[in-house]
């Protein structure tokens, strides 16, 4: 692998890491969706630190082509939309304004038109909302009327939900849950890793002054078309295969993951291989993603069957590419 793509992601990871402490694991998942040109739903308690996330990963990228030549402190177009019942799709979209000097309507573009787009509490806005997100999400562009604007080839979702309160809020629609590469679950982090934020809350909460930009706009799309390249053992891809088809065919599933779900599986093995400074695919990583890619995109009998029915077609399947010994020098 290019060692400069390798620092490049280290320096991405390792600037994160300065504000969202104790969580490399969910950091390099969050930057494999981005690499993977995927989007990503972070599902956690109030407090955890998705919305930080979200900032501090848009404040590292520069929206120049290139750092170097290019080193002024401009940052990638970010926006944040908070999710309420009342919001509307032409507030996310933008609407027709009447513009007097012109006499005619001109559209004035909504905050989906950007490079990293957070949405606050996803789950609290009307189906019909969360809608305006799919086209987006899935065609990088958007239709009003007869006319489609594109958006930008850097177009990233972070988007966030607790699972706690579910007063006034609505479930996602499956096809909404399917656009998202990965569902992450941030969680609490150690005893002392708690004790280390307590002492330094003053210097993590100016994390907007204290971020570095470590990556070009440019730089992120190159990264994006390395991942491409990452080589997948055939008897890796089969192990994909094999976990799709054992989803549909469990008796504690009622719907398993379907074909697109399982090339976004792939497109993310392929991220977190070079998030990982490699550029083939082992074993391992699936065992890393699996319950991330794949866990939003089912539905089970029963509760009991959401925590057990995925781990056993996974386990299964690490067991049988364990015992193959496949090479790793590619």
């Amino acid at each position: 692998m290019n060692t400069t793509y390798q620092q490049k992601i280290e320096n991405l990871v390792a600037n994160i890491e300065k504000v969202i402490k104790g969580k490399h694991d969910k950091i390099l998942q969050v930057v494999t969706c981005l690499i993977a040109k995927g989007h990503v739903l972070l599902e956690d308690n109030p407090g955890s630190g998705k919305t930080v996330m979200a900032k501090t990963l848009a404040l590292s990228i520069s929206n120049n082509l290139n750092l170097t030549t290019h080193p002024e402190e401009t940052h990638l177009l970010f926006k944040r939309i908070q999710f309420t019942p009342d919001l509307l799709p032409m507030d996310l979209i933008g609407s027709h304004i009447f513009d007097d000097s012109k006499k005619d309507f001109i559209f004035k573009k909504g905050p989906l038109f950007t490079n990293i787009l957070l949405a606050d509490e996803i789950n609290r806005a009307s189906p019909k909302v969360q809608s305006a997100l799919l086209e987006c999400m899935a065609e990088n562009q958007i239709s009003i009327g007869d006319r489609t604007y594109l958006l930008e080839k850097l177009f990233f979702t972070i988007a966030t939900q607790n699972p706690v309160e579910t007063e006034g809020t609505y479930p996602l629609p499956h096809a909404q849950l399917d656009r998202f590469f990965m569902k992450i679950t941030l969680g609490y982090v150690s005893e002392d890793i708690e004790m280390e934020i307590y002492k330094n809350y003053l210097n993590i909460g100016n994390y907007q002054d204290n971020t570095q930009q470590v990556l070009s706009y440019s730089d992120v799309l190159h990264l994006q078309q390395e991942a491409e390249k990452v080589h997948i053992h055939d008897e890796i891809i089969a192990g994909v295969k094999n976990i799709i088809f054992n989803t549909r065919r469990h008796p504690d599933v009622l719907l398993g993951v379907s074909t697109r779900g399982g090339i976004t599986f792939l497109k993310c093995l392929k991220a977190y291989a070079l998030a990982n400074h490699r550029s083939y695919v082992v074993e391992d990583d699936i065992k890393n993603l699996a319950e991330s890619v794949l866990h939003h995109r089912l539905i089970f009998k029963n509760k009991e069957s959401e925590k057990t029915a995925l781990h056993q077609i996974i386990q299964k399947e690490i067991e049988r590419l364990t015992k193959l010994k496949l090479e790793k020098n590619h």
